[in-house]
C-alpha cells in the first residue's frame, strides 16, 4: 500500500467523476443506496441494540456504494446481487470490518455523548431515538451549541473512517491500521479534500435553491405532496451522488493493490 498525493484540483475532479458515474447508472445506484438505508433503518428499529448495530454497519454501507461506483466505472450494472457477491471476502477482512464497525459506532456515540454537555442530551436523543424537531427546539441556544459541537467533532471522525473501508477491502489492512492510514491520507491531501468539500457545499446550496423553487412551483400546481415527493427523491439522489464520488478520492490517494482479488478500481 502506497500513499498518493493528490492536487487540490483533483478534489473537484472527484465530484465531477461522481456525477458522471451516477449519470451512467442513476437508477441502480440510487436503488442500492435506498436499500442500504432501508436495511439500516429496519435494524435501527430493533429495541436496545438496534441503533448500535445500524451504526456499526455504516462503514460497510459506504463500501457498498464505493463498490457500486467502481463497478459502474467498469461498465457493470451495480445491482444488489452483484455488489453482495463482491462483498464476499475472506475471514480476516470480515473480522476487520466487525472491528471497524464497532469502533465507528462507539466513536459516534462518544461524539453525541459530548454534545449532551451543552443541552442535556436533547440533540443526542433526537439523533438516536428520533422524534419531531420543531422550530422552538432548533432555536434554543443550548441545542444549537450541541449541534455545532457535534459537527466540529464529526469532521475528524469522518477523516478517520473515510478511507478505512476501502483499505480493508482492497488492501487487506487491519481495522485499526486502516483508521490510522485513513487519517494520514486525508491529512496529506488536505488541499484536495478542502476543494472536495467546498465543491459539494456549492452543489448542496444550488440543490437547496433549486428544490425550494421547484417545491414552490409544484406546490401551487400539484399540491404539497408532489413537492415533498420531489424533494425526497432529489435528496436521495444527491446523497447517492456524494457517496459515488467517495471511491474516486480513495483511488487517487492510494496506489492500486498489486494482487487484486476484489472489484478493480
Amino acid at each position: 500500500m502506497k500513499l498518493r498525493i493528490a492536487t487540490a484540483r483533483q478534489g473537484v475532479t472527484w465530484v465531477q467523476d461522481g456525477f458522471k458515474t451516477f449519470k451512467t447508472q442513476a437508477l441502480a445506484l440510487t436503488s442500492l443506496f435506498f436499500l442500504s438505508m432501508m436495511v439500516m433503518s429496519l435494524i435501527g428499529a430493533i429495541p436496545i441494540a438496534g441503533t448500535f448495530i445500524a451504526l456499526a454497519l455504516l462503514p460497510v454501507s459506504t463500501l457498498c456504494m464505493m463498490i457500486g461506483a467502481a463497478l459502474t466505472a467498469q461498465g457493470t450494472r451495480p445491482t444488489l446481487p452483484v455488489v453482495l457477491a463482491a462483498l464476499r471476502v475472506d475471514k480476516e477482512r470480515r473480522n476487520s470490518f466487525v472491528v471497524l464497525g464497532v469502533f465507528y459506532a462507539l466513536s459516534f456515540l462518544l461524539v453525541l455523548g459530548f454534545s449532551a454537555l451543552f443541552d442535556g442530551g436533547q440533540f443526542a436523543r433526537l439523533n438516536l431515538m428520533g422524534g419531531e424537531i420543531t422550530r422552538e427546539i432548533v432555536e434554543q441556544p443550548a441545542f444549537q451549541q450541541a449541534m455545532f459541537a457535534t459537527m466540529l467533532l464529526y469532521i475528524p471522525l469522518s477523516l478517520l473512517f473515510w478511507h478505512a473501508p476501502g483499505l480493508i477491502y482492497w488492501h487487506k489492512v487491519p481495522a485499526i491500521k486502516a483508521v490510522f492510514f485513513s487519517l494520514i491520507a486525508c491529512s496529506r491531501n488536505i488541499g484536495a479534500f478542502t476543494m472536495f468539500g467546498l465543491a459539494w457545499m456549492a452543489v448542496g446550496i444550488g440543490f437547496g435553491i433549486a428544490m425550494a423553487l421547484l417545491s414552490a412551483l409544484l406546490g401551487t400546481l400539484l399540491g404539497a405532496w408532489a413537492a415533498a415527493a420531489i424533494a425526497i427523491a432529489g435528496s436521495l439522489m444527491l446523497a447517492t451522488m456524494f457517496l459515488t464520488s467517495v471511491v474516486f478520492s480513495f483511488r487517487d490517494c492510494f496506489e492500486a493493490p498489486e494482487q487484486l482479488d476484489s472489484v478493480a478500481l
